[in-house]
């Protein structure tokens, strides 16, 4: 069921991209697991980055399609399983796979680094592959225009087959967002469990969306709270590189990760920091792989420098305490 409102946030979603249409699923995960599934099906292949998160590994998991893994934001490994994928054929029969869909996410949520963006389109178009990209943590926090990751490497969306999104981050609300042709969107609304057994996203957390978009695109704050999200991040970066930690992630990626390599400090560092009011997501075992804890830290437009100061110096005397940083 759709409300007029719904309607509202979703071609404003879609007018903000540049896209036909969009679908708003009530929850980020689903809208991975259940809107892979049915655009997705047996006699189709994925060519998944080995870094995608657990939503996207679900939805290609449910959609009887054949999934292959390429390492982690490495074209010529992509390129190499595009051309053997081609040239093989399917298993048993060789007949061609009925479509090739290459999977990626524009900021991966645990190690702070942006996929090769522009590489990955050239990819897509020399094989004639299709290109889902999961923006969930790039839209509304990179780019002049808060757009993602288009925006900051200059690529237009026309060249994206598949852009989702979710909204519980730079949007404050809830939900998420598949964008594409009308064709695309009228598939997915035909197919996916979530559009018809899913309660629709509520009235206010629309507004919000609708409200987060009209001042990023026409309000000057817009420009001013994504300006200070980039110099906020940066800064932090920095200065935590600058202190000792190993910092993973690329310079403007509103991920940062400290590195702690070690399950049983996780616990301890996350509760020192917090007794000085100082709160961070650690993260361990399945989420990263074993021994490459960290704790994966956000910074906020509405972060102040003294905010800013004040967290890394409790994280940098604790990181000390516990072994994690120089």
């Amino acid at each position: 069921m759709q409300t007029q409102i719904l309607k509202k946030a979703e071609m404003a979603i879609a007018n903000y991209l540049n896209k036909e249409d969009a679908l708003i699923f009530g929850m980020g995960f689903a809208t991975n697991s259940t809107g892979i599934p049915s655009l997705i099906s047996k006699g189709d292949l994925i060519l998944s980055d080995s870094l995608n998160h657990a939503s996207l590994v679900i939805g290609m998991r449910c959609s009887g399609a054949v999934t292959q893994v390429f390492k982690h934001n490495k074209p010529k490994d992509l390129e190499s399983k595009l051309k053997q994928a081609i040239y093989t054929g399917q298993p048993k029969t060789g007949e061609p796979w009925k479509k090739i869909i290459i999977v990626i996410e524009g900021i991966f949520s645990m190690e702070g680094a942006m996929t090769k963006l522009r590489q990955m389109v050239e990819l897509k178009k020399k094989y004639k592959a299709y290109l889902y990209l999961d923006e969930a943590h790039s839209i509304g926090a990179i780019g002049p225009n808060g757009k993602g990751v288009c925006d900051y490497f200059n690529v237009p969306t026309s060249e994206i087959d598949i852009m989702m999104g979710t909204f519980t981050k730079s949007f404050a609300s809830a939900g998420g967002y598949i964008c594409g042709s009308k064709a695309l969107i009228e598939t997915i609304r035909a197919n996916s469990y979530s559009f018809f057994y899913d309660n629709p996203l509520s009235a206010g957390c629309c507004e919000q969306i609708v409200s987060s978009l009209d001042i990023i695109v026409n309000d000057p704050e817009g420009k001013i709270r994504i300006n200070r999200l980039k110099e906020n991040t940066n800064y932090m970066r920095e200065k935590l590189i600058k202190n000792g930690f190993t910092v993973f992630g690329r310079k403007d990626s509103p991920i940062i990760p400290i590195m702690i390599y070690s399950i049983d400090k996780i616990g301890a560092f996350s509760r020192l920091c917090l007794n000085e009011n100082v709160a961070v997501v650690v993260a361990g075992y399945p989420a990263t792989p074993l021994f490459l804890e960290r704790a994966r830290l956000c910074v906020s437009a509405s972060h102040t420098k003294e905010d800013l100061d004040k967290s890394i110096e409790v994280m940098t005397r604790i990181g000390r305490k516990c072994g994690i940083c120089k």
